[in-house]
């Protein structure tokens, strides 16, 4: 790799990190917030790649697919590697190859995905095993997941429910509640069993057991199984698929997914309900730090705990909070939650 090449993205070394616990927190809006504010300082080849990764996860999950082609465009140069010297070298090309392959399976380039997550994994394969259970740790190069999803859209279902199962193990070992629930999902997806209700309900018993906030993955697993619970209304309850899509789309609307809200809205066409809609004029009225600290709120947050997480004064806060309740039409944060994710 070059050693001249420039950042893939120009964002602080430091709250990379940070960038990547919104992620997994499922608080995409900030998450890219972040990245836009921090935009502009340098930082090693490694740490960009990383950035591009969870700028390509949120854009994927706001269906901006011009944006998620432009980024993985200018991984290529990261993805390009031949013997990586080092476990630093091996970092960056992991990384970017899992994103290239996220991007590829985007875009339903399914063997183009499937090769670049193989190649990720044959990158971690060379390094000694502690470097790659390391990077499993982390939660950021799932590679094992990815690909096992390819080989089931290709057609190759028993190969992709051996390395969706695989990857669980992975995730197992790593002690993580979040990579377990998952993989878990991954599994549920690639295995054809009756037991896929079974596996989503024990992903969202990991989630609630460890106390861990992952709004995002919470509600992709609600939806998954409130879909599968919808493939048996004679033996499964309609309400119980019913209050689990009303929370899914809630989330997504906060957090302007709409992929996510597009497939919730499917699932509650097929019930017979009246999707909710977001107030999508007054949203758009809010300034981005209007939407910040709305979202925040809505999370239930206090005003100093807001104004610590975005580093200015409760007074700001205040000030954002009446502009918002003016703007939404409402009085007070009790509605809130309800106005950003329900309709008018």
């Amino acid at each position: 790799m070059p050693e001249t090449a420039a950042p893939v993205v120009t964002v602080a070394t430091a709250p990379v990190d940070r960038v990547a616990d919104l992620v997994r927190a499922g608080r995409v809006v900030d998450a890219l917030s972040a990245l836009t504010r921090l935009r502009g300082s340098g930082l090693a080849p490694r740490d960009g790649v990383r950035a591009a990764l969870a700028a390509v996860e949120c854009r994927l999950a706001r269906g901006d697919l011009g944006d998620v082609v432009a980024l993985g465009d200018r991984l290529e140069t990261y993805a390009a590697v031949g013997s990586p010297v080092d476990a630093a070298e091996a970092d960056v090309a992991a990384f970017a190859l899992h994103a290239r392959g996220e991007v590829a399976a985007a875009l339903s380039e399914v063997d183009l995905a499937l090769e670049r997550f193989t190649a990720a994994g044959d990158v971690l394969a060379a390094l000694d095993p502690p470097a790659e259970v390391r990077l499993q740790h982390v939660l950021e190069v799932p590679w094992r997941a990815g690909a096992a999803l390819a080989l089931v859209r290709t057609g190759r279902f028993r190969e992709g429910a051996d390395l969706a199962r695989e990857h669980l193990a992975v995730a197992e070992a790593s002690g993580s509640p979040y990579a377990v629930a998952s993989a878990l999902r991954t599994l549920a997806t690639a295995d054809s069993g009756a037991h896929r209700t079974a596996l989503l309900r024990r992903a969202r018993a990991t989630l609630a057991a460890a106390g861990f906030r992952a709004e995002r993955l919470a509600a992709q697993l609600d939806t998954d199984l409130a879909g599968l619970l919808l493939l048996a209304p004679g033996t499964e309850d309609p309400q119980e698929a019913l209050a689990l899509l009303r929370g899914a789309e809630a989330y997504a609307g906060r957090q302007e997914l709409w992929p996510l809200r597009g497939r919730v809205r499917r699932l509650l066409d097929r019930l017979g309900e009246t999707p909710h809609r977001v107030q999508s004029e007054a949203l758009a009225a809010l300034t981005a730090s209007e939407r910040r600290v709305a979202a925040l709120a809505a999370d239930g947050l206090t005003n100093r705990q807001i104004a610590a997480e975005l580093v200015v004064t409760v007074k700001a806060v205040e000030w954002h909070l009446s502009r918002v309740y003016r703007k939404l039409g409402i009085t007070s944060r009790t509605r809130l939650a309800a106005t950003l994710g329900a309709p008018a």
